[in-house]
């Protein structure tokens, strides 16, 4: 007979068996033997099966003796079986009922941590990057002694880094489209317009980002541009607003390696401006 059939057999009969042993228990009314083992599928592994056993738990539980350990254990089998909106509910939960309870610190963190996992991609909505950071410098607040501090600051500085690279894929991208539509049209002013407001409220809201530097070109350019695509009545005031951008970029980064970009800018500035 074939070895590989003869271990698919055993392996479905023990996988059988597994499944027929947790219906049973599932099934039971006894509360105490479901609890003990619900923590031993956890224990095991077996998230799955022990968060299935945990939500009909946590209510039955709620006042009594293993209250606490229960919700709390319910939260960490959701975040281990990756269902980390299910999870940092649940750790939400047992902090605001348990607030000074066994677990209170590792739930409050978690909730950040479960929130962290599930952030997207900086081009997408940031909504629950910034409920990650909140949540964190709530951990921060409650337990500024926490051993998880240090953690809870590192990942606030990715997330944060995630906010500041949507802000510059915004701006580049309005800077993008300001050329795309060509010249002098009310598309092409209310692009680079766009861009240069995105990327100075990037600044303000980021002054220490590592992007500080492509958010000054950014606005740099978009300033030229806005002016080089200006009515005639707009175009003077224009180009001595670009002009001070491009000093001042001077000023700010001068081993950049766009400086010689705006120098060109000040000579091509000038020809309007010195009239």
């Amino acid at each position: 007979m074939n070895k590989n059939y003869i271990i698919g057999v055993l392996l479905s009969v023990l996988l059988t068996g597994c499944a027929s042993e947790f219906n049973s228990v599932y099934k039971s009314t006894d509360k105490t033997y479901k609890y003990e083992y619900a923590k031993q599928c956890f224990a095991m592994g077996k998230f799955q099966q022990a968060t299935a056993l945990l939500q009909e738990l946590v209510t039955a539980q709620k006042g009594r003796e293993n209250g606490q350990e229960s919700l709390y254990l319910l939260a960490m089998s959701e975040y281990c079986n990756r269902d980390y909106e299910s999870a940092s509910a649940t750790f939400r939960k047992y902090y605001q009922s348990y607030p000074k309870g066994i677990y209170a610190e590792q739930a409050c963190f978690y909730i950040g941590q479960s929130l962290y996992a599930s952030t997207p991609e900086p081009r997408l909505d940031q909504t629950p990057t910034i409920g990650a950071i909140n949540a964190y410098q709530n951990f921060i607040d409650f337990f500024p002694d926490s051993k998880l501090r240090e953690e809870a600051q590192q990942r606030m500085f990715v997330l944060q880094d995630n906010l500041v690279q949507k802000e510059f894929l915004s701006a580049k991208l309005y800077y993008n489209l300001g050329g795309y539509f060509g010249n002098i049209n009310s598309n092409t002013e209310s692009n680079y317009q766009a861009c240069i407001i995105t990327a100075q409220n990037a600044l303000k809201s980021y002054p220490y980002c590592d992007r500080r530097e492509d958010f000054a070109i950014l606005i740099m350019k978009s300033k030229f541009k806005l002016a080089e695509n200006s009515s005639e009545e707009k175009r003077v005031e224009r180009y001595r607003d670009a002009e001070d951008e491009c000093y001042g970029f001077l000023n700010e980064f001068p081993e950049s390696s766009e400086c010689a970009t705006a120098e060109k800018y000040i000579a091509k500035c000038k020809k309007y401006t010195n009239d």
